[in-house]
């Protein structure tokens, strides 16, 4: 039986050069945890369906479940660990918070990251546009209407924050 051959992998999560040497197979969601050290990026299903993975690869969303490190070689990766800057939450963190958009928080993670990339597409959703954005992602608690609030929350804050930036 032979040892399988372990690739070098380097990658930018959010920001900071990682690198490590990992098995062919080996999935982004395990080397983000593993390598990186950042556990907020949750497995919850290993099939693809509950979304709670999703990280941001070159600014858009994937279930990092799905793509092996390997894949990931030279291209920038934000987890839910990047969002907040110079300690303070990014806006929907704290909209999230607000609106109560989670209860266990597992889902929590993935549900952040692909509103982001759900408002850095669409930067005013309608309430049909974030459901049908994030139907991708599994919630078993909430019921979907406090995300959706906390969606249109960070829609609004991120607007007006881009605003008085354009104002500065």
């Amino acid at each position: 039986m032979t040892t399988p051959t372990k690739l070098p992998v380097s990658m930018t999560v959010n920001g900071r050069a990682v690198t490590g040497y990992v098995e062919p197979r080996t999935l982004l969601a395990h080397f983000i945890r593993e390598q990186a050290g950042l556990t907020g990026t949750h497995v919850g299903c290993d099939s693809s369906s509950c979304g709670c993975c999703v990280v941001l690869m070159d600014g858009a969303p994937v279930k990092s479940c799905t793509v092996f490190a390997p894949m990931a070689e030279g291209h920038s990766i934000q987890t839910v660990e990047g969002l907040a800057q110079g300690g303070q939450l990014h806006p929907i963190q704290q909209a999230f918070s607000d609106q109560h958009g989670l209860q266990c928080g597992y889902c929590t993670p993935g549900m952040m990251m692909t509103s982001l990339a759900l408002l850095s597409r669409n930067p005013d959703p309608t309430e049909h546009e974030i459901r049908e954005g994030l139907s991708g992602n599994l919630c078993r608690c909430t019921g979907y209407n406090n995300i959706v609030k906390a969606v249109q929350q960070a829609a609004g804050a991120m607007s007006a924050g881009e605003s008085a930036a354009a104002d500065d």
